[in-house]
Parts: structure tokens; sequence; C-alpha cells
């Protein structure tokens, strides 16, 4: 297996060998911490002719919880609209427990907010493909979220390669 910038995405918190200084990340749990779906025109919205607009608007975010353990938040809110209105609107936080030990400030930072979203992302996409379905809509299959390039860029407008952002990517 190749060294990924010394990530390891075992994280055994209890070494057998007693070797707890090498560096370490990864996902504990997974959940759905909150699920809104909207469909407030229905069953009119189902009649409408005109194609929908679909808006999407996501925003990640990452507090400590204890220790080495983080919660890392990926929220995408997803709203179609027509000329008749509001189709539907989906509204997911979607979160994991990520442990991280023995990493440098600017490689934790990374991987809760680069990282840690790119490996939730197909999981939420699939939560609201299947919420947009069971309102009565064809599935919406959002397109692939280029996480790492969006941090390298967030990095580079406030102020540089070397400063971590503060709060939300």
């Amino acid at each position: 297996m190749a060294d990924e910038g010394n990530i390891i995405s075992d994280l055994n918190l209890d070494s057998a060998d007693g070797d707890d200084t090498a560096p370490a990340a990864g996902i504990i749990s997974q959940y759905v911490k909150d699920l809104s779906v909207e469909n407030p025109n229905a069953p009119q919205s189902f009649q409408w002719q005109d194609a929908p607009q679909i808006d999407v608007q996501f925003n990640i975010g990452a507090v400590p919880i204890e220790g080495e353990v983080h919660e890392v938040e990926l929220k995408i809110v997803v709203t179609s609209r027509a000329d008749a209105g509001v189709a539907f609107a989906v509204d997911l936080s979607y979160c994991a427990l990520v442990g991280m030990r023995n990493l440098p400030e600017s490689q934790a930072h990374a991987f809760l907010f680069a990282e840690a979203p790119r490996i939730l992302f197909p999981f939420a996409r699939a939560i609201i493909a299947e919420a947009v379905r069971d309102a009565g809509f064809a599935p919406l299959m959002l397109e692939p979220i280029d996480f790492n390039g969006l941090y390298v860029q967030q990095l580079s407008a406030q102020g540089g390669v070397g400063a971590p952002p503060a709060g939300h990517a």
C-alpha cells in the first residue's frame, strides 16, 4: 500500500507494539445528523411542464469533540425551482466522527476540511438521491465535488497555503 502523506487510515488507538507516535487519521463513524425533505407543491408540481432549476449549496464544518476526536459536518442544501414554485427542497447534514493523532496542524486541518468531506460525499449523495426519489421525483445524482481543490483555493484566498482557514471551508 502506498504511503499517502503519512496518514494511516486504520485508526487503532490501542497500538499493539506500543508505538503511538505514528501519524494516524480515520473515520470512526458516520451518521445523518439532520435530514429535511420538503415537497411543498405536491401533487401539482408533478404536472409542471417547465424544467426546474436545481440549486445546490454546501458547507463544511468541523468541531473538536474530545481529545483526538472531531465531528466533521457536510451540509448540503438542494432546491428545485420552476416558474410555478418550489418542486422540492432537501437539507442534509451528514456527519462523521474523525479520529486523528500525531498529525501536524496543517495535515489535520486538510483532513478535516478536504479528505473527510471527500469520504462522506458519496454517502450524502446517495441519501439525497433517495430522498428526492421518495418525494416522487427522478433521483437527483449530484456531480462530484473536488473538495481538495476547493480547500487549496480557499487557503490561497485567505492568505496563502501556509495558513489554514478558520471555521468552515
